[in-house]
């Protein structure tokens, strides 16, 4: 009698037991990257629209942006204060790498009589603990603060300095 090559149903079995061992540790460690690198989006993103409203305020002369909306603009786009087309329009429907977006101006009306004098910009998980652990928020003076708890900061004047940690450049 001759015998057949090949694998049994218990060597395969066994095989299949250690991949899905494998996986079982891999993918926590697979989604907590993921999520680092959605924060690290959101800092670079929070840094960007920093320097656009900085931008902003210097070429229109009414202050930072009334809307993040104001400060991209669709291609072709067409520099004005309604669409200054300084950030990619993606980053100007306040959603991205599972990060939501927000700019609230204070200080001033808009206008060039009364510019807004302050801004405070706010970036939060959409899903904490999935896209991100950490909420952003960050103000006209560059600096850029976080909680870890993931609820993002109420966006009115003063209230980014005075709440969350700041990051350390």
């Amino acid at each position: 009698m001759q015998k057949q090559k090949g694998f049994s149903l218990i060597e395969l079995l066994i095989v299949v037991a250690i991949i899905l061992i494998i996986a079982a540790i891999g993918i926590p460690y697979l989604i907590r990257s993921q999520a680092s690198a959605d924060e690290a989006s959101a800092v670079a993103s929070m840094r960007t629209l920093l320097s656009a409203n900085s931008e902003y305020s210097n070429t229109y002369g009414i202050g930072y942006a009334a809307a993040l909306a104001n400060l991209g603009g669709a291609a072709p786009c067409t520099s004005s204060s309604a669409t200054a087309c300084i950030i990619d329009p993606a980053l100007t429907t306040g959603n991205k790498s599972g990060y939501t977006f927000t700019s609230t101006p204070a200080g001033g009306a808009g206008t060039v009589v009364s510019p807004f004098t302050t801004v405070e910009i706010d970036a939060s998980p959409v899903n904490p603990g999935i896209t991100g652990q950490r909420a952003f928020c960050a103000d006209q003076t560059g600096v850029i603060h976080y909680n870890t708890t993931g609820v993002g900061f109420a966006t009115a004047a003063g209230t980014c300095a005075a709440s969350g940690a700041p990051i350390v450049q």
